[in-house]
């Protein structure tokens, strides 16, 4: 699992740091393990679903530094074909210049505008357990499955499956749009980083959602 670093957080998510990219994590990692098959299998996909789903969504970059979770929402409406601008979801969050509250924001918006189905699951402490990480797996993959993106409210900074590491170490919003390997590999829609879109694996954005959650 790939390290997160986080500090002290600020009274609301947000305020965004950086997004910087780099040749490897932040700070030093243990190498992967590296095993011999057989290795531990991955959990295979839920019955009855595909490996792997990518939604169709208009990609939105959020039009301030506190916007980020309007800009998440209505990218996670647009894959409804629900195209609202940022200042009308803000208004619905009650978005301000401090950010968005929390992640129950997030998902009575999106149940206000798409008719409900969201629900908000929360990671307390500082790192995802095993089955905390199961369930946003399986969270991810229904949602998804039921053309729903998820928005997650993170903290902190991780690395994607090419070695770019993105930190808020006050908080930010994101939107989950695809799954890759039954849901182990999360694609992620990034409305403040210019590069739009990344892979992470889900262990490492379930420790990046710790200590907050994320709307399914």
């Amino acid at each position: 699992m790939n390290p997160i670093v986080r500090r002290s957080a600020l009274s609301v998510a947000g305020f965004l740091i950086t997004s910087g990219f780099a040749a490897g994590p932040a700070i030093a990692a243990d190498p992967p393990p590296v095993t011999d098959p057989p290795a531990a299998t991955a959990q295979p996909p839920p019955a009855g679903r595909d490996d792997e789903h990518l939604l169709d969504y208009d990609y939105q970059r959020q039009k301030t530094e506190y916007y980020c979770a309007p800009a998440a929402t209505a990218i996670a409406l647009s894959t409804q074909g629900k195209s609202v601008s940022q200042r009308e979801v803000a208004n619905k969050l009650g978005t301000t210049t401090a950010g968005t509250e929390s992640v129950e924001d997030t998902t009575r918006v999106l149940n206000e505008m798409t008719g409900g189905g969201y629900e908000t699951t929360e990671i307390p402490g500082e790192e995802a357990q095993p089955p905390q990480v199961q369930k946003l797996r399986t969270d991810v993959v229904e949602a998804l499955d039921s053309n729903r993106a998820v928005v997650a409210n993170i903290m902190g900074t991780a690395e994607d499956t090419e070695g770019n590491t993105y930190s808020y170490l006050g908080g930010h919003y994101l939107s989950i749009v695809g799954y890759e390997d039954g849901g182990e590999k999360l694609k992620i829609a990034d409305p403040y980083d210019r590069s739009k879109d990344y892979w992470m694996d889900d262990e490492d954005v379930a420790d990046w959602i710790a200590e907050r959650g994320y709307s399914s």
